[in-house]
């Protein structure tokens, strides 16, 4: 028999808030075996569900948070001032075992920050990083990270992350795809060959070859989507020019077949 897993989710943290958090903890609820606890202002997030007549028989909770860490606010000291907060509140559910793991749509550098003030780091992780999933052509998906937690790194903190986003493969993707126990880690570059990057990306390739990991050496921003990495690393900076960038193409592409459907319609 499964054993019920409980995520905490930022009900305060997205532009529509707490809709779109409401219909998703719903939806998990309903389809998969999770325990949901909808962190925010009691009342506020109790009126949505009112809307939602189904919720009644689901295993959705309310965790009240008096205070909201808006998106503009300044990461640093939105942590420091709101210690009643979503985020805070969601993530001190989790260090507590009270949740598995937490959710949000908000703030991204104030949830980074208050993961690391409340959560701490696991040993030999100096910086958190975030990761990114995408698509691939031989119908896998390869993680990219870091998409921009941190705009300057160290070698040493490209060598954790690819750990990191190896890790997290695993876990995610085990039983799905037939490489997904040993997946293929490679080095962002602007070429294959070892040699190839900046200082960076070069002594990232000497620590990243004395690891246990299956590195494959560089790989180039055309890699993201052919499917010949699962998992991808860079500088936050790199990563989120690569995320934005992509994020971009789609809006194009979906524009230009939206203006070609209607004009041969």
């Amino acid at each position: 028999m499964s054993k019920t897993t409980t995520i905490a989710v930022d009900a305060m943290g997205a532009d529509r808030a707490p809709k779109p958090e409401v219909e998703g903890a719903i939806l998990a609820a309903r389809h998969y075996d999770v325990r949901v606890l909808l962190v925010g202002q009691e009342n506020v997030v109790r009126a949505e569900l009112e809307h939602h007549s189904a919720a009644r028989q689901l295993p959705i909770e309310v965790v009240h948070a008096s205070e909201v860490i808006g998106m503009h606010e300044k990461a640093a000291q939105a942590v420091r001032s709101k210690r009643d907060s979503s985020m805070r509140v969601g993530l001190r559910l989790v260090r507590e075992g009270k949740a598995a793991g937490f959710i949000t749509a908000g703030n991204t550098g104030a949830a980074m920050a208050t993961a690391k003030m409340v959560l701490g780091a696991l040993p030999g992780v100096d910086r958190p990083g975030l990761a990114a999933v995408f698509p691939t052509s031989a119908g896998t998906a390869s993680i990219l990270l870091d998409v921009g937690a941190n705009v300057d790194c160290k070698p040493q903190n490209l060598q954790q992350f690819a750990i990191m986003g190896e890790v997290y493969f695993r876990s995610i993707f085990r039983g799905k795809f037939p490489n997904a126990d040993q997946p293929r880690v490679g080095l962002l570059s602007i070429g294959e060959e070892e040699g190839k990057g900046n200082e960076l990306t070069r002594e990232a390739f000497k620590l990243l070859k004395q690891t246990h990991l299956n590195f494959i050496g560089n790989v180039e921003g055309r890699d993201l989507y052919n499917g010949t990495a699962d998992v991808i690393v860079c500088d936050g900076f790199v990563g989120n020019v690569a995320l934005k960038i992509s994020e971009g193409l789609v809006g194009t592409v979906r524009a230009l077949l939206k203006e070609s459907l209607q004009a041969t319609i």
